[in-house]
């Protein structure tokens, strides 16, 4: 079973569950967000947020594929990018965070550790670009797939609360502990083994 981790872009995002691809829940403010739904086409509005994030902030999304076949993806951008992050009652998110959206896990492929993987991704790019944590609103009270994340599967990950609510909790994760020293070590190791040639590596100094 081969797995790999790529970058939400506008060429792959009809990879997102049609359900995902066309749901502005946090893109747009509520009133914008309803007007979207009305007009008929929400999913001109994702792709039209999609689109300006990653010309203006960067990559804000994950998506994961097994086999080839798309089985899960997060969204994640500065709480600027987010409308809807103000609406929630354990707003605002702090100001050195980025905002963990949503992800989602195709049903067929939950349990296998996908969610972490997608997690740990997010964690990867944003310590690369210098960002001091990912924050994220919770779901207590989560019984089904929505555009809110269950708190306890953050819990789960690493996350910590930060700013409790009998619903609505928002959770923090500080990304110096997402990413182990020991990672990055291997990782370096094997940029620096990458980039020798094997009769190199192994000629005596």
């Amino acid at each position: 079973m081969s797995r790999r981790l790529v970058n939400v872009t506008l060429d792959n995002l009809d990879d997102l569950p049609r359900r995902c691809r066309r749901c502005v829940f946090w893109e747009l403010d509520p009133v914008n967000g309803e007007r979207a739904v009305e007009s008929g086409d929400p999913g001109l509005e994702k792709e039209a947020w999609i689109s300006a994030t990653l010309l203006e902030w960067g990559s804000c999304g994950k998506i994961s594929y097994v086999d080839g076949v798309a089985a899960g993806f997060v969204l994640y951008a500065p709480p600027l990018y987010v409308p809807r992050s103000v609406a929630f009652p354990t707003s605002p998110v702090s100001s050195d965070a980025v905002l963990l959206m949503t992800a989602h896990i195709v049903p067929e492929f939950s349990g296998g550790g996908l969610g972490r993987m997608l997690v740990q991704g997010v964690a990867k790019d944003l310590t690369r670009r210098g960002v001091r944590a990912i924050e994220a609103f919770g779901d207590l009270k989560w019984e089904q797939p929505g555009c809110v994340l269950p708190a306890d599967y953050l819990l789960s990950v690493g996350f910590k609360t930060v700013r409790p609510h009998l619903r609505f909790p928002r959770l923090r994760l500080e990304l110096k502990t997402a990413v182990s020293w020991r990672e990055d070590v291997e990782v370096a190791l094997e940029r620096l083994l990458g980039s020798m040639s094997p009769e190199r590596a192994l000629r005596p100094v």
